[in-house]
């Protein structure tokens, strides 16, 4: 102890100023003083730390003991409890292993098939023994922090894509010429009846075509539908993807939001520097249709650098690599107490950038809300439902609310997921979610 008391004082002040450093570092160079509001409660941390470890050289031994013992009790707290929230995330991927089992003898039984249980990079390799053109989905969330000259928003253009599997074979898809989950003479129309956005159910996953949100809406309409969502988008992905392609024909936009996910979603894409440009610049534009080759080029080797990835098992690059840094910086614990409200304002300020946006285009702009399987397996929490609901009611948005309008209706909710398990939906909930949809906005 006699040691400890003797390094904390010097050692605390160099961590303090270390942590200020890093905090100076991030916010004024590598953000260029872009998210000085996001940084101010780190800088805050950091310069009490600093006083406070200058008061520890002046106070009495006894004193320094009982603080020295807090801090080593709090620390250990805080990495306990992070090494808890590990643990977690790695029990839920058992857990989902075990559920896909089940999907796999409940799928034999009822289909008498086998259930597709290969990698999408195993079912890439084989589908390219017979047509060497057809690529994977590479999600836009892949790039974050990549730091490449363009941020892609979409996958690779004209190809037949290999998508997902939870219904126990892999849906398949031709893509246009964007990279997007549409009929490619749907961009060449007079007039675009649905511009949609979101992610991984907006995208269609995990069913064929005529199945997907966009092609039910297609097909009720008779008209052309534009389909830009992508699996893994959160809302700021998906402003920057409405700036990007929208037309000047189009009529309804619809801003599809997932509850599982879109809200953390959006907590990683606003670390990203080109991503915030479409936060800070309500003129900042890449150019994407005009990038459609790079966009190709950077996603192919995308798929590549998974293939090369995949080839180190999970315990080489797990713990010792990304694991290890997030663990340290005790990331999981940080994500789960970043205050919500900060998120909500930053959803708030997306939707109403996006809402301008849609407005001078003179289109209609709608919120329509997703639940998601945990809403209707366990007690749910409706606070972030609420926060959501209010602020799209704030701006003036028409609020579409699935969960009233489908899912609650429904005498067994869970049955509109594949095999009342964890997933998207089953080919009748993306129906009864689209023909909710088209209810509520036709003319």
């Amino acid at each position: 102890m006699n040691y400890l008391k003797k390094i904390f004082s010097p050692s605390l002040l160099v961590i303090s100023f270390l942590l200020l450093i890093y905090t100076f570092y991030k916010s004024e160079i590598y953000w260029d003083g872009n998210k000085k509001d996001y940084y101010f409660s780190y800088y805050l941390i950091s310069l009490i730390l600093v006083f406070l470890s200058i008061i520890t050289f002046f106070i009495n031994h006894k004193v320094k003991q009982y603080l020295i013992i807090t801090v080593i009790s709090t620390v250990t707290t805080l990495y306990l409890f992070e090494a808890y929230l590990l643990f977690k995330q790695q029990n839920s991927k058992g857990q989902l292993s075990i559920n896909n089992q089940n999907k796999e003898q409940i799928y034999e039984n009822i289909t008498g098939k086998k259930f597709d249980n290969r990698t999408r990079l195993e079912i890439l390799k084989d589908f390219r023994e017979i047509n060497k053109k057809i690529q994977v989905t590479v999600s836009p969330n892949n790039y974050v922090n990549e730091n490449n000259a363009i941020f892609p928003l979409s996958g690779i253009s004209n190809s037949k894509t290999i998508f997902c599997n939870e219904n126990g074979f892999y849906t398949i898809y031709e893509s246009d010429r964007y990279g997007f989950n549409n009929p490619d003479d749907n961009w060449d129309a007079n007039e675009i009846e649905y511009f949609l956005v979101g992610d991984s159910f907006t995208h269609g996953a995990c069913v064929n075509a005529p199945n997907d949100i966009g092609s039910v809406l297609r097909n009720l309409s008779k008209k052309a539908v534009l389909n830009l969502g992508y699996s893994g988008n959160g809302p700021l992905i998906e402003l920057a993807t409405l700036r990007e392609y929208m037309k000047n024909n189009v009529k309804k936009v619809l801003w599809i939001y997932y509850e599982g996910n879109d809200l953390s979603g959006l907590h990683i894409e606003m670390t990203d520097k080109i991503l915030m440009k479409y936060y800070k610049d309500v003129t900042f534009t890449q150019d994407l249709k005009l990038k459609q080759k790079e966009i190709d080029n950077l996603a192919a080797s995308s798929i590549n650098r998974e293939k090369n990835e995949k080839k180190q098992s999970e315990s080489e690059r797990g713990f010792f690599g990304i694991e290890l840094i997030n663990f340290i910086k005790i990331t999981n614990l940080r994500v789960l107490i970043y205050p919500p409200p900060q998120l909500t304002a930053n959803l708030e300020k997306i939707l109403k950038i996006a809402k301008e946006l849609v407005n001078q285009n003179n289109s209609k702009l709608y919120f329509i809300y997703l639940p998601e399987y945990a809403r209707y397996k366990t007690n749910y929490d409706n606070t972030s439902y609420n926060l959501i609901k209010d602020i799209v009611n704030k701006l003036d948005i028409p609020f579409i609310d699935i969960p009233q309008e489908v899912f609650k209706k429904e005498k067994n909710p869970l049955n509109l997921f594949p095999f009342k398990m964890y997933g998207h939906y089953t080919i009748e909930g993306y129906k009864k979610v689209s023909e909710s949809i088209f209810n509520l906005t036709k003319d």
